[in-house]
């Protein structure tokens, strides 16, 4: 029978060797914290657990940590036990020197992320103690690839109510991500013989390159003041179109009503697809009400994708699909049993959609974005605007702007902000490179970027490097 104390402590790999157990423990140990493999500060066994995993005396194991702690390999302390000493590591001969760790931007205005200094923290600890604490046995198994029915459930309800989404649990899928769930798509679309997905003239090239890369071709379809035009589509051989109709990405401008209408009936004559990527509807700062999802005109012909990366963090890996019946099917079957997310944070959004905490949190972050995209306008109109074209373009919403700028100068502002430290991504970065047409020049700025306390400073150092 085991010894109680064997059973207790932390675990450490670690080969005695050399003339005697005494000696050959303490070079061991002395080795692990000289070559960096034992970190400063790391915790090591009591001498009574060491003792017992290595099957020899604790005095063995006492002598040997008396002599490293003399030394200063290690240190002892009443309550705090046995760590490694913060001392100078010194890497093995022939080893590859560390690389040195770069310095990040002193400000970052790059689109993509939201304020993640602003994670509701407390309320979502409490969502999962919650979810936690009444979660079926079966949560902790490998579950539905659908993903957890509290979740699904609780997404129907949330996406009905706030983005006029006609949803139902069974027709969710949830995914490791938006790009999880693109990636999906495509593989399902090209199993039903589908060759080419129509896609925007300005977009992530992550996104396109998905598509692709399940054998896909892409077909570029034109872009104007009205949004992309779906007319487009009918020079393709399309079998379905990703597009960003709430508020385009990076453009910022929504897509018409005529063609948000044209492109369903599109959908309907040729049995196509339209997938929407509502990556970040439900902030939009100028009406009291966002508009609504394009699925909610023809479910059976919009495939809906939304994530919690703009609302909550990227972090969470958290991400969802409304498909047609026979869509939802497929996609979890492509998805496979053994290709979930993790339960537990699934059950965590669930119990913070159902709270109400969700809807709460996104009121706030909604203000708070909203300030600041109107402190940006400002900051224009009193420091740049006089003086030069630079303006914001596109409608109140998401967390980032498009500013526009003098013909020829784009790269020269973005070259100039880094030689300042600030992030800052021009609009060439996002134009598909079989798009027609001039290309405006233009900043896609991203003020949900920064945390608050550092706002001010990013907005100061933007206008700082805009054209006079």
């Amino acid at each position: 029978m085991a010894k109680p104390w064997a059973t207790l402590g932390v675990d450490l790999h670690v080969e005695p060797t050399g003339p005697g157990l005494r000696r050959g423990l303490t070079d061991a140990l002395r080795e692990a914290v000289r070559s960096g493999r034992l970190a400063p500060g790391t915790r090591l066994p009591s001498s009574r657990t060491l003792a017992a995993d290595l099957g020899i005396a604790r005095n063995t194991v006492a002598d040997a940590y008396a002599d490293l702690v003399a030394e200063g390999w290690l240190t002892a302390r009443q309550g705090s036990g046995t760590r490694v000493g913060d001392r100078t590591v010194v890497p093995p001969s022939g080893a590859a020197p560390r690389p040195r760790r770069e310095t990040g931007p002193a400000y970052d205005l790059c689109p993509g992320n939201p304020d993640l200094a602003s994670f509701p923290r407390t309320e979502w600890l409490k969502a999962a103690r919650r979810a936690l604490a009444v979660a079926p046995n079966d949560a902790l198994g490998y579950g539905d690839p659908r993903g957890r029915p509290e979740l699904r459930t609780a997404l129907a309800g949330y996406l009905s109510r706030a983005r006029g989404v006609r949803a139902d649990p069974e027709r969710i899928v949830v995914c490791s991500g938006f790009g999880h769930g693109l990636r999906l798509l495509g593989r399902v679309l090209r199993a039903r013989g589908v060759r080419t997905a129509g896609v925007e003239s300005y977009g992530l090239d992550l996104h396109w390159n998905l598509l692709t890369d399940t054998g896909l071709r892409t077909a570029v379809l034109p872009f104007d003041e009205l949004g992309t035009d779906p007319a487009g589509l009918a020079d393709t051989d399309a079998g379905a179109v990703l597009l960003t109709p709430a508020h385009q990405f990076p453009m910022g401008v929504p897509l018409h009503r005529d063609r948000r209408a044209a492109v369903v009936d599109w959908a309907r004559r040729s049995g196509g697809l339209v997938l929407e990527d509502d990556y970040d509807g439900e902030f939009r700062y100028d009406r009291r009400q966002p508009v609504g999802a394009l699925q909610g005109l023809d479910p059976d012909r919009v495939v809906y994708l939304g994530t919690a990366s703009k609302s909550l963090a990227p972090g969470l890996r958290l991400a969802w699909m409304v498909l047609p019946p026979d869509l939802a099917e497929e996609a979890a079957r492509a998805k496979g049993d053994s290709d979930t997310c993790g339960a537990l944070d699934q059950l965590t959004l669930a119990e913070f959609l159902t709270s109400g905490a969700y809807d709460r949190h996104v009121r706030s972050a909604r203000l708070r974005y909203r300030r600041r995209r109107d402190a940006l306008v400002a900051a224009l109109t009193a420091r740049a605007a006089p003086r030069s074209a630079v303006r914001a373009t596109g409608i109140a919403a998401g967390l980032h702007a498009v500013l526009q700028l003098p013909p020829g100068t784009e790269q020269s502002v973005v070259q100039g902000a880094a030689w300042q430290g600030l992030a800052l991504h021009g609009l060439t970065r996002y134009r598909h490179p079989d798009a027609t047409g001039d290309a405006p020049d233009a900043l896609v700025v991203g003020y949900g970027t920064p945390p608050d306390h550092a706002w001010s400073g990013a907005l100061d150092a933007l206008c700082a490097v805009l054209p006079g």
